[in-house]
C-alpha cells in the first residue's frame, strides 16, 4: 500500500525553548501527542483549516509535496510572529540578554561535551 497522506505537526513556528529559561518538557508536547492519537492513528483529525490557520496538525497529500520544487519537505503554514510583526520587537537590552543566555548554554553545553569526550 502506497502512502497517499502526510501529516505535519509544525512544532517550530512562534515556539521558543531555551536551556535555561524556558527549557521543554513533556507537557510541551501533549499537543502533537493528542493530535497524533497513538491509539487508533485512522482517526486523526487536522487542526488547521481554512478558518483556523494557525492550527498546528495538518494533513498533506502526497502528489501535492511531489509537485513541490525538488519535492521540499519544509512545509509551513503558520505565520511566523517573530517575522511578521517587526515593529514589535522586543526592547535591544532584551534581545541582548536573550542572545547572550542562549550563546552561553550553547557554550555550557559544549563544555559538559568536551568533557564527556575526555572522560572515553
Amino acid at each position: 500500500m502506497q502512502t497517499k497522506e502526510v501529516w505535519v505537526y509544525d512544532f517550530r513556528t512562534n515556539i521558543h525553548f531555551t536551556l535555561k529559561q524556558h527549557p521543554m518538557t513533556d507537557a510541551d508536547l501533549a499537543g502533537f501527542v493528542k493530535c497524533y492519537n497513538p491509539e487508533n492513528r485512522h482517526e486523526r483529525t487536522e487542526t488547521w483549516s481554512k478558518d483556523n490557520p494557525d492550527g498546528r496538525w495538518r494533513r498533506f497529500n502526497v502528489k501535492d509535496i511531489l509537485e513541490r520544487d525538488k519535492t521540499s519537505l519544509d512545509l509551513f503554514w503558520i505565520k511566523d510572529k517573530s517575522l511578521a510583526d517587526l515593529d514589535n520587537l522586543p526592547a535591544p537590552d532584551e534581545l541582548a540578554v536573550d542572545i547572550i543566555d542562549n550563546l552561553q548554554s550553547a557554550l555550557e553545553s559544549f563544555q559538559e561535551l568536551q568533557a564527556q569526550l575526555k572522560n572515553k
